[in-house]
Parts: C-alpha cells; sequence; structure tokens
C-alpha cells in the first residue's frame, strides 16, 4: 500500500469503493502514532473514504497486543469486537475443518546432576524455569528432534493406510534447523520430504509441487503458516521457536482443512512447554464435546538426564545446548553453544515470517495497479 501512487487513492473518493482486507490483524494502529505503514494507510486514505469496509482475520488480535485498525475493543479487558464469527466448533459441524488431536510430550523424570547431587524435573516446564536452559535447546536436540519426528512420521504413516496422499509438515526453528530435520527425515526414518525456506529462489513452486504431488513431509521455515492452502496436509511436527498463540494458530490451521479423502484426522505434535500446552488448553475449551489434548508423558515416551556440573558453571550459565539425552534405549552427548547466545524474540521472527509471505506478491501487486491506472 505505500507504493500506491495519489492517483490510485484518489478512486475512493471520486467513487463508490467497497474495501476488502484479508488477515487484517497485520494491519496495527487507531492513531497515527501507534500505527505501522500498513496501517497508516488505512487510516489515512481508506478509514474515511470508503463506502464500505469489510476486515477479515483466522487470527483477530496481535501478539504485541497493539490495536488492529478499524477495530472495536471492549472494555476493560481490550478484547476485540468482531461482527461475525466463525469459530472451530462451527467450522468443524459443517464439515469445513477437522477436528484437531494435540499431542504434548513431556516427560515426568529429568535427571539434573550438579556437584554429585541429583536435581529431578517433572516436567519440560518446570525444567525451564531453571534460567540455565532455554526452549531452543530442547528443539535443537538430536534425539529431541528425531523422537518427535518419528512420533509424527508413525502418525502420517497410518492415515496414509486409508489415505495414500496425505502429507506431513514439520515446521522448523532456522534453516539449519531444517536441513539437520530433513536429514533424520530422510536418512533416517526413510522418509521422501523436501525443504522450503526464504533464502531459495522459487519457495512457491516447491509449495505448489508439494502440493500435487506424493511426498511424504515438507520442511518449512516461516514459508508455510498463513495463508497457505495444503489440504492433504494432516500432520504436523511443530518444532519452531516461535511462541505465540498466533503462529500456533496459524501452524495448526494448516492441517484443518477438510478434503475428499476417507480419513480426516489431523494431528499436532509438540514439546509441552508451558505456552504451547496453554495455547493447546485454549483450542480444548473451544472443542468442549470432545477433549482434543494428549498428554505423552512418562520415561519410556522422553527421557532426559541432563549433564554434571560444577556450581560454577551452573552459576555462569554456560551449558548451553549441552543435553544427555537417552531415548528409547540410545544415548547422545552435544555441545552445540551456550544459552546466553542472543536471538530476535518470537515476535520479531514472528513479524518477519509474515513479511516474508508476502514479499513474493509485492513486484506483482504494484505492477498490476500501475497496468489499471495507466489503462484509465
Amino acid at each position: 500500500m505505500p507504493s500506491l501512487t495519489e492517483a490510485f487513492w484518489q478512486l475512493l473518493r471520486t467513487h463508490k469503493v467497497f474495501v476488502v482486507m484479508d488477515e487484517v490483524h497485520h494491519l496495527k494502529g487507531n492513531l497515527l502514532s501507534n500505527a505501522n505503514a500498513w496501517g497508516e494507510e488505512v487510516l489515512l486514505n481508506i478509514q474515511y473514504h470508503a463506502a464500505y469496509t469489510l476486515a477479515l482475520s483466522g487470527t483477530p488480535w496481535r501478539s504485541d497486543k497493539a490495536p488492529i485498525v478499524l477495530s472495536r475493543f471492549t472494555e476493560p479487558d481490550n478484547t476485540i469486537h468482531c461482527d461475525f464469527s466463525y469459530g472451530l466448533k462451527q467450522a468443524i459441524a459443517d464439515n469445513v475443518c477437522r477436528q484437531p488431536s494435540i499431542v504434548l510430550i513431556d516427560n515426568n523424570k529429568i535427571k539434573l546432576e550438579i556437584d554429585q547431587e541429583i536435581k529431578t524435573f517433572s516436567s519440560i516446564a518446570e525444567l525451564l524455569l531453571d534460567p540455565r536452559y532455554c526452549y531452543q535447546a530442547l528443539i535443537n536436540h538430536q534425539h529431541i528432534m528425531h523422537y518427535m519426528l518419528n512420533q509424527s512420521v508413525k502418525k502420517l504413516a497410518e492415515i496414509r493406510l486409508s489415505n495414500p496422499n496425505a502429507g506431513g509438515l514439520v515446521v522448523a526453528a532456522s534453516i539449519k534447523h531444517a536441513k539437520q530435520l530433513l536429514q533424520i527425515l530422510v536418512s533416517d526414518l526413510k522418509q521422501s520430504a523436501c525443504i522450503v525456506t526464504s533464502n531459495l529462489k522459487h519457495p512457491s513452486r516447491i509449495i505448489d509441487g508439494f502440493r500435487q504431488n506424493n511426498t511424504q513431509w515438507i520442511v518449512s521455515v516461516g514459508m508455510i503458516s498463513e495463508g497457505t492452502d495444503i489440504p492433504r496436509l494432516q500432520v504436523c511436527c511443530h518444532l519452531s521457536r516461535i511462541k505465540t498463540e498466533m503462529h500456533y494458530r496459524q501452524v495448526l490451521s494448516r492441517i484443518l482443512r477438510v478434503n475428499s479423502d476417507e480419513t480426516q484426522q489431523a494431528w499436532l505434535f509438540t514439546l509441552a512447554e508451558t505456552s504451547l500446552t496453554e495455547f493447546a488448553y485454549r483450542i480444548d475449551q473451544d472443542l468442549p464435546e470432545q477433549s482434543v489434548v494428549i498428554e505423552q508423558t512418562g520415561s519410556q515416551d522422553l527421557d532426559l538426564e541432563l549433564p554434571q556440573l560444577t556450581s560454577s558453571e551452573a552459576t555462569q550459565g554456560n551449558i548451553g545446548n549441552e543435553l544427555h539425552v537417552d531415548l528409547s534405549g540410545f544415548s547422545l552427548s552435544n555441545t552445540n553453544g551456550h544459552a546466553s547466545a542472543s536471538h530476535k524474540s518470537a515476535i520479531d521472527e514472528e513479524n518477519s515470517y509474515n513479511l516474508a509471505l508476502l514479499g513474493s506478491y509485492k513486484e506483482q501487486i504494484v505492477r498490476m495497479f500501475d497496468n489499471y491506472l495507466l489503462s484509465s
């Protein structure tokens, strides 16, 4: 929108224009002082000039809690007021969406040895309260990646017995992470898989190809979340480091779209981190007739033993990604860096990914409007 000329915006002043805005949560601000670039254009050129507006969103809130343009909010909780809501419960009843099954992978016996003293954590959530460990370390650990992918592969294989074309999505944390996950899928688990990231020349071609072919898995970094329609996706392995509800629901939605296949199952596998668990149970509350959350807990599912540390090492917090994981009889020691390594915030990453989704279309959109103006 910032690329459009005054001649284009003049159309709203000289004609009776109906403006439709999809995924309106990207348009931030109710005042020019708190608006982003897109929101500012709406406030200046659409808000008081369009005859009618229709604003649509599958996730009608922002992770940064900022106001959305053209929206009304209730007091005092600042909840957005929607003129019409079509929720997951109704969509499932109308056979538009599949009912999800969300598997929260946890462990109730995590052992940490410090100065020959063993400390036991009863869950991943409790472990992550310790500042010496971070979620990023868990999703990057070789055995955890292997375990979660293996669980997802088993479920996809089960679904493909009746739906041979069913596919799976792996949501990775970085390009390097995505390549590691792809390697596990192909080499260890003997799956057919492809990868799509923002650094590829033609990511849309890869997505289109996967949509039409019979490949089992597609590994993605921020390229298959919002607005990407691949109905044959029925299993998702969530290993992203973004932990916002908007991103979580957008990822889940990739596996919910009903198609003509016989078995309409949708399975999401994720670690039982506190925020992700909370999001899962909010979805569960939306579907009160039948619980959609499956808690997979116990040492038989995911055994975690953390390395021995001295008091000074623990105080300095220098263990980073050092984890000793015992998983189904296998063990591995791995050192990948320090826990204090800086990362972009989840919200910053989410916004960057959302921008990447639109980047490939910007030039086409501007050219389309330029051609329209030239022909007018």
